[in-house]
């Protein structure tokens, strides 16, 4: 077996342990819920924040990063909105076409960069996600906005829960603390990084209750376009520009890892808000989440 394959191996067996307890509905209906809340309002970001707050970055080459994945984010967000009329969906699933092809599972990224290399790959992640998630956030909102599926109170409510996005602030205390030289002192550092670590693990289970696996029957335009761009066409050029730039293993790993992830179980509840197509959003999240068992191990080793 191989050393990529036993470090991603346990990540998606935690998946497909949360798939079962989704199936058997244990431990009930109402739980689940109120875990992705703590996950992302109180674990995710408190990992976030103590890796970006005490760690060197210094050793990331962040302006390198910044460019293979910011720029690979906007050439597709181009051309998805070029090919619009082409692939003849109406606004509501072109928006969940958006948010599939660009949107990634943070928790899959994180884990798995933690996994393949260490406290290296942990702090390269921590600022990749820095990087992307506002951009991908402001790109998937913007969709809904520019595509006209949102009313004007509707656009309000978003960038207001755009501006209190617990990932993003998390992202900028924790530069803001590195940067100041203040860090986490004292008991802090231990309390923020002991939460932390119970965030990977619970979200990676989050996400393979969150799967549907009914939603699999649906096969349209929508389906392999999205799953054409993020599972393939996205980490190509992300390979072709790391490679291109000299990024070093690790950040050539990470980046090629963040660009092949499968897309945020969280755009379903997006979708579902901003008046997407949640159905073919459903379809996309399982749809890639179980293809990309396959395909992450392949990208990888042909990083390395």
């Amino acid at each position: 077996m191989s050393a990529i394959d036993e470090a991603l191996g346990p990540l998606f067996l935690l998946i497909l342990l949360g798939a079962f307890l989704g199936w058997r509905r244990w431990p009930g209906d109402a739980f689940w819920p109120h875990l992705e809340r703590l996950i992302y309002f109180l674990l995710f970001p408190a990992m976030l924040l103590a890796t970006l707050a005490t760690t060197d970055v210094s050793q990331v080459p962040v302006a390198k990063m910044g460019l293979v994945l910011l720029g690979t984010l906007v050439v597709f967000a181009i051309l998805l909105w070029a090919l619009r009329a082409r692939l003849k969906l109406d606004a509501a699933a072109f928006t969940s076409v958006f948010q599939g092809a660009l949107r990634f599972n943070t928790y899959v990224g994180v884990a798995g960069a933690a996994a393949l290399h260490g406290n290296a790959g942990a702090t390269t992640a921590a600022v990749a996600v820095a990087l992307m998630v506002p951009v991908v956030n402001v790109l998937c909102v913007g969709s809904f906005v520019a595509a006209g599926t949102l009313g004007p109170s509707s656009i309000t409510k978003s960038l207001a829960a755009l501006a209190r996005n617990p990932l993003i602030l998390a992202c900028l205390g924790g530069i803001a603390l590195n940067v100041s030289g203040i860090g986490l002192p004292g008991w802090s550092e231990k309390t923020v990084s002991l939460l932390g670590r119970a965030a990977l693990p619970l979200g990676l289970v989050t996400v393979g209750v969150a799967l549907r696996p009914q939603a699999l029957m649906r096969l349209d335009a929508g389906v392999w376009t999205a799953n054409l761009v993020k599972l393939i066409l996205m980490p190509t050029m992300v390979l072709m520009l790391a490679l291109l730039l000299g990024l070093d293993p690790v950040s050539r790993d990470i980046a090629l890892l963040f660009a092949a992830l499968p897309t945020a179980t969280s755009a379903y509840i997006l979708a579902r808000q901003l008046g997407g197509d949640a159905e073919l959003m459903a379809a996309l999240i399982t749809g890639q989440t179980l293809l990309a068992m396959l395909t992450l191990p392949i990208w990888l080793s042909l990083s390395g």
